[in-house]
């Protein structure tokens, strides 16, 4: 037992890429309110569906000129709420029913193989005392020293992977 003691504490965190789908469905809500008291969008075939379980985000318009100002209504929201923008990988514009358009927007939930190992890499090219670990859709990071999983956390937010990044289970 006297021996287990003096073993020197590991600290970790878990680096994930998650959206908080409450307060994307506070930015939806607010986005249709907006949209229906604005003139411009008067008699449109506007609509903005979110898919829960395919994480997807379906948007629907008369035209092009239409959809990229919905899109930058629910863009405005969504930073008002804390919900970024890199979270969203639109899709291309395509014809839908009616005369409209429509685009599909995947909604970004975990870190995908190719971001991990691009983050793995990272930290290991960057020799700061940690271990880097791919554990299904998150990467753990740990280390016995607190200041060096600061300097892991400083170095992913320098780097631009594309997504959002969160830094989750500090302990």
């Amino acid at each position: 037992m006297a021996k287990e003691e003096r073993v020197a504490e590991e600290y970790s965190f878990d680096v994930v890429s998650e959206v908080s789908m409450q307060e994307l469905k506070n930015a939806l809500d607010q986005a249709n309110k907006e949209i229906k008291q604005r003139f411009d969008f008067k008699d449109t075939k506007t609509e903005i569906t979110l898919k829960e379980k395919d994480k997807q985000l379906v948007v629907v318009s008369d035209d092009d000129y239409k959809l990229k100002a919905v899109q930058d209504i629910i863009r405005a929201k969504c930073v008002k709420r804390g919900v970024s923008l890199k979270a969203f990988n639109y899709g291309t514009v395509e014809p839908a029913l009616g005369g409209t358009v429509r685009q599909i927007a995947t909604i970004q939930s975990g870190l995908g193989a190719e971001h991990a190992k691009e983050i793995v890499k990272t930290i290991k090219e960057a020799k700061l005392k940690v271990q880097a670990q791919i554990q299904g859709n998150h990467v753990r990071v740990s280390s016995r020293s607190k200041d060096a999983l600061q300097a892991t956390i400083a170095l992913l937010k320098s780097k631009d992977f594309g997504i959002d990044l969160q830094f989750t289970n500090y302990r």
